[in-house]
C-alpha cells in the first residue's frame, strides 16, 4: 500500500473529549474513528489488524475442532424469558427496539439461548455429540461505562464459542482445553506473559467463571496474584473461603490493575434443561447437554496491545497483528535515484508476499518519521541517499529501536 494512497490521516491531537490511552493513540494513528461514545469505526489501518487478530484466534480456534458460523444479531424476546435474562433487573446492557409489526426484539449481547436452541435442530442422539461452534461477531451492549475507547465500547467484535457435551467429563475435557487454546492465543499476540487465568464471578452468565485478565495500568479490574503458584482472583470473590479454596493467604498476593481480555464460562445442564435440549444416551435415556461458552473480544484485544504495547511515540505493533511487516521511507529530497531505488525495492518485497506500507509522500523526513513511530510497525526500512550509496537499505526496529543497514535478501528472509 502507497501512503500517499492510504485512507487515513495522523493527528497531533486525540478529539478533546477522549480520555482513554488507546482510542487517543489509535486516532492519532488513523487506525479508528470515534462515531460517539463507545463506538468506533475502524479504517483500513485498524480493520487490518482486527483482521489479523482474527486469524491468529480462528487458527487457535480450528485447531480446537471449533467450526466457524455466523449467527444473527437480533434475539427474539421469548428464547430470553425463558431463561429469564430478558429483564433489565437481570441483564442490564439490553439494547432493545419494538418492532413495527407489534412485538420487540433485543441486539445481541450474548449467543447462549439462541445457539441452544439452534442445535435443537442438531441433536438428538448421543452420536450427534460433542459439538464445538465459534463466531466473529459486532455485539452490543448498553454500556454505563463507556469511557475505555476500544476496550469497553457499546459496540464491538467479539469471537464467542459453544461446546455442547455429552457428560461433565467430556465437558471438563474440553473447558480445559479451552484454556490452554486462549493462552496459545495471548502468547502469539504479545500479552500472554502478563495475562492470568483469574476466579472470578460469573455476572448474568454463572455463579462463578474463569477470566482472562491482563496487566494494564488503566484496568478497571482489580485482581490479586501470585506468579509463583499461578492464581489469579477477581477482586469481586476474594475472601476466606476462596483463600482456602487456593490455600492461600491474603498476605500471599500481590494487587494489581487489569482488563478482561477473554472469559470462559461454564453452564452445566441448566441452560440446556431450560431451553429443553436433550439426547438420547446410548440406553434410550433422556440426557441433558452440557453447555460452555467461550469469548474473547477482539477489538478490546486491539485496545489493550495499543494501550499497553506503546511508549512516548506511538504504538508498538506485535509482528503477528501489525498492519503491515515493514513500513518503507523513502527520502529522496527530489532525487529521482532515490526513488527508483524505493520503488523497486517496494515492488519486490510486495511480489514476495511481504505487506509494506510504503511511505511516497511529499512531505519532510521528520514528518514521516514522526508517523512511522506513531503507527508502530514493527520494522522501518529507510531508503535515502546515504544508502543507494552504500548498496544496502537503513532497518529500524521499532521496539527497540535498534538500527543496522542489510541488503534486500536479507528484507526478504526476515518476514
Amino acid at each position: 500500500m502507497r501512503q500517499s494512497k492510504l485512507f487515513t490521516k495522523t493527528r497531533k491531537e486525540a478529539p478533546k473529549d477522549e480520555v482513554s490511552k488507546n482510542a487517543e493513540l489509535l486516532i492519532r494513528a488513523g487506525f479508528i474513528h470515534k462515531e460517539m461514545a463507545g463506538v468506533y469505526s475502524f479504517l483500513p489501518l485498524g480493520l487490518r489488524v482486527i483482521e489479523k487478530l482474527k486469524s491468529v484466534i480462528r487458527e487457535e480456534m480450528n485447531s480446537s475442532n471449533g467450526q466457524e458460523i455466523l449467527m444473527s444479531t437480533l434475539q427474539r424476546k421469548e428464547l430470553w424469558e425463558v431463561t429469564n435474562r430478558w429483564g433489565d433487573e437481570t441483564v442490564d446492557v439490553w439494547f432493545k427496539s419494538a418492532l413495527n409489526s407489534g412485538g420487540e426484539v433485543g441486539f445481541g449481547w450474548s449467543h447462549e439461548e439462541p445457539i441452544t436452541y439452534m442445535m435443537k435442530d442438531h441433536i438428538a442422539s448421543f452420536r450427534d455429540l460433542p459439538i464445538f461452534v465459534y463466531q466473529f461477531q459486532n455485539k452490543l451492549r448498553n454500556e454505563l461505562r463507556a469511557k475505555s475507547g476500544v476496550m469497553r465500547g457499546r459496540e464491538f467484535i467479539m469471537k464467542d464459542m459453544y461446546s455442547f457435551s455429552r457428560d461433565q467429563k467430556e465437558h471438563d475435557e474440553y473447558y480445559n482445553g479451552m484454556i490452554e487454546a486462549y493462552n496459545k492465543v495471548f502468547s502469539r499476540i504479545g500479552l500472554g506473559e502478563d495475562t492470568f487465568l483469574t476466579f472470578a464471578p460469573g455476572g448474568a452468565f454463572t455463579e462463578f467463571s474463569h477470566e482472562f485478565q491482563t496487566v494494564i495500568d488503566n484496568g478497571e479490574d482489580t485482581i490479586y496474584i501470585n506468579k509463583e503458584k499461578n492464581i489469579a482472583i477477581n477482586d469481586e470473590v476474594l475472601n476466606e473461603d476462596t483463600l482456602s479454596n487456593f490455600n492461600v493467604t491474603r498476605d500471599d498476593l500481590r494487587e494489581v490493575k487489569t482488563t478482561e481480555v477473554g472469559n470462559i464460562f461454564n453452564f452445566g445442564t441448566q441452560k440446556c434443561k431450560e431451553l429443553n435440549l436433550f439426547y438420547n444416551d446410548k440406553e434410550g435415556n433422556k440426557v441433558p447437554v452440557w453447555l460452555g461458552s467461550y469469548g474473547i473480544g477482539v477489538t478490546r484485544l486491539m485496545g489493550v496491545i495499543a494501550e499497553k504495547l506503546s511508549d512516548e511515540k506511538g504504538i508498538v505493533w506485535p509482528s503477528s497483528v501489525a498492519p503491515f511487516d515493514i513500513h518503507l521511507v523513502e527520502i529522496s529530497n527530489g532525487d529521482e535515484e532515490v526513488k527508483k531505488s524505493a520503488d523497486e525495492l517496494y515492488s519486490t518485497l510486495s511480489k514476495n508476499g511481504v505487506e509494506v506500507l510504503y511511505d511516497d509522500r511529499s512531505t519532510s523526513v521528520g514528518q514521516k518519521f514522526a508517523d512511522s513511530d506513531l503507527i508502530g510497525i514493527p520494522i522501518r526500512v529507510v531508503v535515502s541517499k546515504k544508502t543507494l550509496a552504500e548498496g544496502k537499505f537503513e532497518r529500524v526496529e521499532r521496539k527497540s529501536g535498534a538500527t543496522d543497514m542489510v541488503d534486500e535478501s536479507t528484507l526478504l528472509s526476515q518476514t
